[in-house]
C-alpha cells in the first residue's frame, strides 16, 4: 500500500482504498493468498462470517467477477486485501484478477468454492464503522479480556484487559488463529520476558504479551500500516514505548531487516500462513533462546502435517498443538 489516495471533507482528510475479496473455501486459502502475494500483495486477512460483508457489499461493490451476487458461497471464507484507490493499483487489481482466473482453470485436486472476486470502493470511515457494527468483547484463555477501544465494558475479575483499535491491520482476537495464539501465549509468557511477534499485524500478541508480564517486545510486519496501529495499541494498553519497538520489512527478502534482529529471545511467536511459517522457520530457530517456546499459527489443518513436519526438520519440538473450525496453532519448543 505505497500509494495512498485522499479526499478532503471539509478540515478531514479521508483515505479512499479498494477492498479486493476472493471467496474460497478452507482448502483454497492458500492458493488465493499465494496468488495476493504474487501481486504484491503480501498482507492479508481472512473473514469467516459473511453477513456483515454481503450487507456492505450490497451497498458499495465497484464490480463483480465471475459470479453474480446470489451466486457467491457466503459460507466460504473470505481472503482480503486492501490497496489505495489510485490508478496505480489498476495493474495490481488485474493481476488478482488474473491469477484468481487460472486457479479457476487450473485442477487443484481439492474444492477452492467459487473464487469469487469483489472489489469494495471504501474510505477509512467505513472501515471504522464496519468493525465497530461487530466487533465485541472476547475473553480469551483464562487471564485476557480483548476490548474494542471504543467500549467501556470492566473486565471480569482476575483477567488482563487488552485494548485494541484494528484500524487497517490484521488481527482482532476473533480469528480462531489470533485466539488460539492468545491462548497459548497466556501459557508461556513469564515475567521479564523478551518477546518476537513475526507478522504482528495489529500488534495483538506482542502487546497481549507485554500487558502478561514480558519485559519487551519486537513486532515485525511487511505492511507499513501495522507500524502505526501496533504503536497505537501498545500506547492505548499503557506500554511505555521503551518496551515496544515496531520493525517493517519482508523478513524473506530483506537482509538489513533480519540482521537488525537480535538472537535469543524467550518467546517468539508468527501468526502467518503456511507457506511463510515454513519459509521463515531456520530464521525463527536463531532468534530463540534453547529450548523457548515458539508459538505458530494461521495454518488449515490440510497443511498442519507439512508444517510440523518443516518445524521439527528445522529442530523444534511440537510440545501441543490447537484445533479450531480448520484450523491449527502450535506451541514447539527450541
Amino acid at each position: 500500500m505505497s500509494a495512498r489516495n485522499r479526499a478532503t471533507d471539509g478540515n478531514e482528510t479521508i483515505m479512499k482504498w479498494l477492498e479486493i475479496c476472493v471467496y474460497t473455501t478452507d482448502a483454497g486459502l492458500d492458493a488465493v493468498t499465494f496468488a495476493f502475494s504474487n501481486a504484491g500483495l503480501d498482507q492479508v486477512s481472512i473473514e469467516e462470517s459473511h453477513e456483515r460483508a454481503m450487507a456492505f457489499l450490497n451497498e458499495r461493490a465497484v464490480y463483480w467477477d465471475f459470479a453474480d451476487a446470489e451466486k457467491v458461497g457466503v459460507d466460504e471464507p473470505c481472503v482480503k486485501a486492501y490497496v489505495a484507490d489510485v490508478p496505480e493499483s489498476e495493474p495490481v487489481v488485474a493481476e488478482v484478477k488474473r491469477a484468481i482466473a487460472q486457479l479457476r482453470e487450473t485442477d487443484l485436486g481439492f474444492d477452492a468454492g467459487s473464487l469469487s472476486v469483489v472489489v469494495n470502493r471504501m474510505d477509512d470511515a467505513d472501515w471504522e464503522n464496519n468493525w465497530k457494527a461487530y466487533y465485541k468483547p472476547l475473553t480469551i484463555g483464562k487471564r485476557l479480556f480483548v476490548l474494542p477501544c471504543w467500549m467501556k465494558d470492566a473486565a471480569p475479575e482476575g483477567r488482563v484487559t487488552l485494548k485494541l483499535d484494528p484500524g487497517v491491520a490484521f488481527g482482532t482476537g476473533e480469528h480462531h488463529t489470533t485466539r488460539m495464539c492468545l491462548e497459548l501465549l497466556e501459557t508461556v509468557v513469564k515475567p521479564g520476558d523478551d518477546i518476537l511477534d513475526l507478522g504482528c499485524g495489529s500488534g495483538i500478541l506482542s502487546v497481549a504479551a507485554v500487558l502478561l508480564g514480558a519485559k519487551h517486545a519486537v513486532a515485525v510486519d511487511i505492511d507499513p500500516v501495522a507500524e502505526h496501529v501496533a504503536l497505537e495499541n501498545a500506547a492505548m494498553n499503557g506500554v511505555d514505548a521503551g518496551k515496544y519497538d515496531v520493525r517493517i520489512g519482508d523478513l524473506l527478502e530483506d537482509e538489513t531487516l533480519r540482521g537488525g534482529i537480535r538472537r535469543g529471545y524467550d518467546v517468539v511467536v508468527a501468526n502467518i500462513v503456511a507457506g511463510v511459517i515454513i519459509s521463515i522457520s531456520p530464521f525463527a530457530k536463531t532468534c530463540c533462546k534453547p529450548g523457548a517456546p515458539y508459538i505458530v499459527s494461521g495454518i488449515i489443518d490440510e497443511r498442519e502435517d507439512e508444517v510440523k513436519a518443516a518445524l521439527v526438520k528445522t529442530g523444534f519440538t511440537v510440545e501441543q498443538v490447537l484445533r479450531s473450525e480448520g484450523w491449527v496453532a502450535m506451541l514447539l519448543r527450541a
